[in-house]
């Protein structure tokens, strides 16, 4: 077995998989013969759905639209696995709605190691990962557990050390992750699988300040032990709207069969119990030792305090597979004991008989607060070392798809010695993401919002591939296929934007007819001539609704564009610049923003700081570390 890698991948979750995609994309696109490890606890997990059966959502759904875009996995794993699509928010603007699509888990899991696995350039690895090696502050491999040094034998094998000079850590809930049920203490990331003990103690030797976050799984009933009769539908649309542009989206017809969901709900009975018995869950009454849960995930014991004032919330009885007779609960996610969650679930409408699968619990984790990782998604002190997903404060499958990719990509880059890549705010929600996590060192688990976005006008789920794909083709990662199907839409669209403009209706433009309330796309598709694909007509419609906004928004992009990318030197050192307040100069050593735009937004940290320090960068003294510049990074003191 070989042991040298260009990029070594730990954790084959969703952020793991992107990460090993992206990396083996950037090498192989740029000549080099691509050797990338994906090591992961469990090769038959690789892709796995932890938690709920569903890729997408509000702002999540623009999320993996942008992963499709850069030519990520995500899009096209759920458009092959999906059996419910359905785009959110249609009654409001097409900047806030965001397509959805629950998932044959276990169909999608295999679809994900398909596209992983069947790429020859990605070795899999069966293994723990118990230290990350370091040499004068940039890593240079990692050692694997005794137990993973020979998969076909009981013997314990020698430990192994794989070497690589770029390493990305997607370890997910699994960092001395413990489960809970009641007073039921489990190790382990995932029901059923265990924890990585060796992980923590390592990135705490490297210098890491390290969380503990928590979050929770609700119960799972058989389908065949419910009273679906007299259960509000849930239905997906028809027709449905894809994820990937890989996928044909005009007349889009899915390849597996298309169910609905059912609504039940708690019930006051249900509520009291839990009242009751919060002294018995570990999610509520701090036996977990963790700082914060997911605040708009949360669990029903928190709904319950939180929302005194309500007497029932809706519980979506979601099918986990075509397959199986296993229901996902979704709104009652839980830690309280077997006994109470038996009664919760039988308080349900619908659900008195209902046979419990699996009891819903809560994991605990250890973090790494994500102010010591850059946007690009190195760490700062620690060359080559690269952190994606829920180890930077995260949840959600989407979130770590697009911290893998971003990751995946960087991590190839410094290994081409090339500079690293940052998506700005303006560009993709992906960019938002980090650059949020990187200012803001967020408190609990962050969730991806439209509202996050301040450019959401110009980041909506129809143009992701406009916004990105041309980039994702320079930097080596959207395939000549992609480019193609890329370029005729271009043809397609600038066709019809011609038309709208030069088409006229008593003496109005389309584009202005386009504006008027209660205009329909099929209206104007009998006014264009050419056979114009739908989604099409409709993203030039939502361009021509937008036009003045869009142009605003646009302007002041340009005009912050300087300030907003202006590098600052990794070199630089705060307490340097004469007049600078301790609060920032604090905000400047806590955060090391690589950017001024990244400054501007961190706490602490005023115009007047950043006039300082821009004259302060001016000046011949201002450059002292100026010979440490080039590398990237500072030279910090060997550790192994």
């Amino acid at each position: 077995m070989r042991d040298r890698y260009d990029v070594i991948i730990i954790g084959g979750g969703h952020a793991g998989t992107e990460a090993a995609r992206a990396a083996e994309a950037v090498l192989s696109h740029h000549g080099r013969e691509a050797r990338v490890a994906l090591v992961t606890m469990n090769p038959a997990t690789i892709g796995a759905m932890s938690c709920n059966p569903a890729i997408g959502g509000l702002a999540k759904g623009q999320m993996v639209r942008e992963i499709d875009a850069l030519g990520g996995l995500m899009g096209k794993a759920i458009d092959a696995t999906g059996i419910m699509f359905k785009m959110l928010n249609m009654s409001k603007g097409p900047a806030v709605r965001g397509p959805r699509a629950q998932s044959d888990k276990y169909a999608y899991a295999k679809e994900v190691q398909r596209l992983v696995m069947g790429d020859e350039r990605i070795e899999i690895i069966a293994g723990t990962v118990d230290d990350i090696i370091t040499e004068r502050g940039s890593v240079t491999g990692v050692l694997l557990s005794p137990q993973a040094a020979n998969q076909q034998s009981e013997a314990v094998g020698e430990p192994r050390i794989l070497h690589a000079p770029a390493i990305v850590l997607t370890t997910g809930t699994f960092m001395r992750g413990l489960m809970h049920t009641g007073e039921r203490k489990t190790a382990g990331g995932r029901v059923g699988e265990g924890a990585a003990e060796g992980i923590s103690a390592t990135l705490r030797k490297l210098g890491f300040e390290l969380g503990r976050l928590k979050t929770g799984t609700p119960p799972r009933i058989a389908k065949d032990s419910i009273d679906w009769a007299g259960m509000e539908p849930q239905s997906g649309d028809d027709p449905p709207v894809p994820f990937s542009d890989m996928t044909q989206r005009s007349g889009f017809v899915p390849k597996l069969p298309q169910i609905e969901c059912r609504v039940t709900r708690t019930t006051p009975e249900a509520h009291a119990l839990i009242r009751e018995n919060l002294h018995r869950a570990p999610m509520y009454c701090g036996d977990i030792d963790a700082e914060s849960g997911p605040r708009y995930c949360p669990s029903i014991e928190d709904k319950i305090v939180r929302f005194a004032d309500r007497d029932s919330h809706h519980v979506f009885l979601e099918p986990e597979s075509l397959h199986t007779n296993e229901i996902y609960c979704n709104g009652i996610s839980t830690s309280l004991p077997i006994d109470v969650q038996e009664r919760i679930v039988h308080l349900m409408p619908g659900c008195e008989r209902a046979e419990i699968l699996k009891w819903g619990y809560a994991v605990e984790y250890d973090m790494v607060w994500p102010h010591q990782i850059d946007s690009t998604c190195m760490a700062k002190h620690v060359h080559g070392l690269f952190l994606a997903g829920q180890i930077n404060c995260t949840t959600g499958y989407e979130e770590a798809g697009a911290q893998g990719l971003i990751a995946g990509l960087n991590a190839a880059r410094l290994v081409l010695e090339h500079d690293p890549i940052r998506l700005r705010r303006d560009q993709a929600y992906i960019g938002v993401m980090l650059d949020d996590l990187v200012t803001r060192t967020p408190r609990e688990p962050y969730r991806m919002f439209t509202s996050r976005a301040e450019h959401r006008l110009l980041l909506r789920a129809d143009n992701s591939d406009e916004r990105l794909t041309p980039l994702g083709r320079e930097l080596g990662l959207v395939c000549d296929d992609r480019w193609a199907v890329y370029q005729q839409r271009q043809e397609k669209l600038t066709a019809i934007r011609g038309a709208f403009d030069k088409t006229f209706v008593d003496g109005k433009s389309l584009r202005e007819i386009a504006r008027r309330p209660g205009i329909t796309p099929e209206e104007l598709t009998h006014r264009l001539n050419g056979p114009y694909e739908l989604p099409l007509i409709e993203r030039v419609m939502t361009e021509a609704k937008y036009d003045g906004y869009i142009a605003r928004q646009q302007a002041e992009i340009k005009r912050q564009a300087k300030s907003e990318t202006q590098a600052i030197p990794d070199w630089f050192e705060p307490w340097t610049i004469p007049g600078l307040r301790s609060e920032a100069a604090e905000a400047f050593k806590r955060f090391r923003p690589a950017t001024f735009g990244q400054a501007n937004r961190l706490p602490g940290i005023n115009p007047a700081d950043l006039t300082l320090l821009a004259v302060h960068l001016k000046r011949p003294n201002g450059h002292s570390h100026e010979k440490n510049a080039t590398s990237g990074h500072r030279t910090p003191q060997k550790s192994r």
